[in-house]
């Protein structure tokens, strides 16, 4: 039976490929889904143009779009967000009740392995890449695949730190492009040690061939900020603490002068990154919307206002000096977060204020006799402060890890820092099996090597 959901092949540069055979006669055009890739991509404009078609689909609301993002912090929440919403997917997800069957993170799975296969074959036709841009690509491709493959295992794995990673199992790892699949095809899940480790090599390897600026597109800092939230997650503070000084140290971003000017404005043109950006998905009227505003914004700036912010929950939060208390907004008696307000706004997945965290907090951790960068946890953390007016006199873990709840709340990491730092959520252990995505029931009707998540 072929399974149209794991792995659907889709080519950024099917376009030119229907556009190249529009004259020949209706009946004499192969189907779309059989194109073969070596005759879908035969020249560089063509795997350039493929590799674009990877940006659009990892761009997808139901990836760095935005909704898994949203789902985490919905399934983190305890008292900060109150949700009035009608689609039963993130009523599940807010309760912590997923079922195998919630389209929603079925949604994940396809739009995660779509985007892998469609870096696959860039990959795969390297060799069609003009020389002087090999590296690039090569580098750009595997930014993708190495982001896609760390985001997917946390997702549907369980965390690294609980119990052994070696054995607990993540996500399917596929390298090669699926033109087509039968039963022989199908893959099983490779455990969460693997999949990490895999996408390390994607990240690191991208790192070393991406250059400095490259546009709104990865750059090598790009990967190294990846690299540094993944080694964060792992607990390896030294490596975290040293690929987040390389972003720091390179110079090439800066904090925007006010928080607010961090997040896409109400109103304002979409698709310019902030100085701070060092990486952010480009939402276009050409290329859907942002997948958090749809459910964070209030109907007055694009969304379904259905995602309240508590007030109780903000005025117990923030300091009142804090001027990210600011970053709310009232529409009707209502209380939305104004990150999202915009519903073409970029969506930020890597941000320069989450690099001096990650340094500050392995420093503190690790205390080395040099601290990394040079700059110790209290001055990372000064910097950060400053901005939102506020003075700093210590830097204490759990300082740091309180300005990371105030600094990125609304941005997808709470539930990934509950685990890590092993915090329950609520009444929730933080290793709960309903904190962990099911695998869909779907993927798993289609491949039977798919092992269901306990709990599920």
């Amino acid at each position: 039976m072929k399974n149209t959901y794991l792995y659907r092949l889709i080519f950024a540069s099917m376009l030119l490929v229907i556009t190249a055979t529009s004259c020949k006669k209706a009946l004499e055009i192969n189907p779309v889904d059989d194109i073969e890739q070596g005759k879908a991509l035969l020249t560089s404009k063509d795997v350039e143009a493929a590799l674009v078609g990877s940006y659009s689909a990892l761009a997808s609301r139901n990836f760095y779009g935005g909704r898994p993002l949203l789902m985490a912090d919905f399934l983190a929440n305890t008292n900060a967000i109150e949700w009035g919403g009608t689609f039963e997917e993130l009523t599940q997800t807010i309760n912590k009740s997923l079922l195998n069957t919630n389209t929603f993170v079925d949604n994940v799975w396809q739009s995660g392995y779509t985007t892998i296969n469609d870096v696959n074959n860039v990959l795969s036709a390297l060799d069609k890449v003009d020389a002087a841009k090999k590296n690039r690509i090569e580098g750009e491709a595997k930014f993708i695949r190495g982001a896609v493959y760390f985001d997917l295992v946390r997702l549907f794995g369980k965390a690294y730190n609980d119990g052994n990673p070696t054995t607990n199992l993540g996500v399917p790892i596929v390298l090669t492009p699926t033109t087509s699949v039968t039963e022989a095809s199908y893959v099983s899940r490779a455990n969460v040690a693997a999949v990490y480790a895999q996408a390390i090599a994607d990240l690191t390897d991208a790192e070393a061939k991406l250059p400095a600026t490259n546009g709104f597109f990865a750059t090598k800092f790009s990967a190294a900020g990846m690299l540094a939230k993944l080694y964060l997650q792992m607990g390896d503070y030294a490596k975290a603490g040293a690929a987040a000084n390389r972003v720091i140290s390179s110079n090439n971003y800066s904090l925007t002068t006010t928080y607010a000017k961090a997040f896409p404005v109400m109103g304002a043109t979409a698709g310019v990154n902030t100085t701070e950006d060092v990486f952010a998905i480009q939402v276009t009227t050409l290329t859907g919307f942002n997948g958090f505003n749809e459910f964070y914004g209030s109907s007055t700036y694009g969304g379904r206002g259905e995602a309240v912010i508590s007030q109780d929950w903000i005025d117990a939060t923030y300091d009142p000096a804090d001027d990210r208390i600011n970053s709310f907004y009232d529409d009707e008696g209502a209380m939305y977060t104004a990150k999202y307000a915009n519903i073409y706004g970029n969506v930020s997945i890597i941000r320069l204020a989450e690099m001096y965290l990650i340094r500050a907090e392995c420093n503190q951790r690790l205390a080395p006799a040099a601290p990394i960068g040079g700059q110790t946890p209290l001055a990372d953390l000064t910097t950060i402060r400053d901005r939102v007016g506020l003075t700093t006199t210590s830097a204490t873990l759990a300082d740091i890890l309180n300005e990371r709840k105030l600094e990125l709340a609304f941005e997808g990491a709470s539930l990934h820092d509950a685990k890590r730092t092993q915090t329950n959520i609520g009444s929730l252990a933080w290793n709960a099996n309903s904190l962990v995505f099911p695998i869909p029931q779907r993927e798993r009707d289609a491949n039977k090597n798919l092992v269901q998540n306990p709990g599920y």
